[in-house]
């Protein structure tokens, strides 16, 4: 008879009044904290289109450590494919990869047609970072593709 009240008693115990018996029971569980990763020496990705201009870091196996672009900086419209907004997008990536990641040198590899090529890898150096060389990417296409037909303004 004591050993049923026990086991009628238990269940009620282990529940509050006006709380389920899976929260009561729940302990807080704490996340690990990620470990910080030092990358001494990295890559940058320059895309510069005509209406934007993306910046990638990654480290030297290409795993893209922290990038920005004109958009994302808050520039709409045309003014994203300005060199200023470039600036500003290149100086957010460089800022995050040297803090966050203890970045010193780069290489910097530039692609595409627009006006913030430049303004970006003049960004990367004002804002700490060591360039190493500048490589163009472009692509560039050996008579490929027919090109679209002349545009009439």
């Amino acid at each position: 008879m004591a050993k049923e009240q026990q086991k009628n008693a238990a269940p009620d115990a282990a529940v509050t009044p006006g709380k389920p018996a899976a929260a009561a029971k729940r302990k807080k569980e704490f996340k690990k904290k990620r470990e910080r990763r030092i990358i001494p020496h990295g890559v940058v990705y320059v895309a510069a289109s005509f209406n934007n201009t993306q910046i990638s870091i990654t480290d030297t196996d290409g795993r893209v450590v922290c990038w920005s672009s004109a958009g994302a900086i808050g520039f709409k419209g045309s003014r994203k494919g300005t060199p200023y907004a470039a600036q500003q997008a290149s100086l957010a990536a460089a800022g995050v990869a040297r803090d966050q990641y203890g970045m010193k040198s780069v290489e910097v590899r530039v692609k595409g047609p627009g006006s913030g090529r430049e303004s970006a890898v003049r960004a990367l150096a004002a804002a700490g970072l060591h360039i190493v060389l500048i490589r163009d990417v472009t692509p560039i296409p050996h008579n490929g593709c027919r090109p679209p037909k002349r545009r009439r303004v």
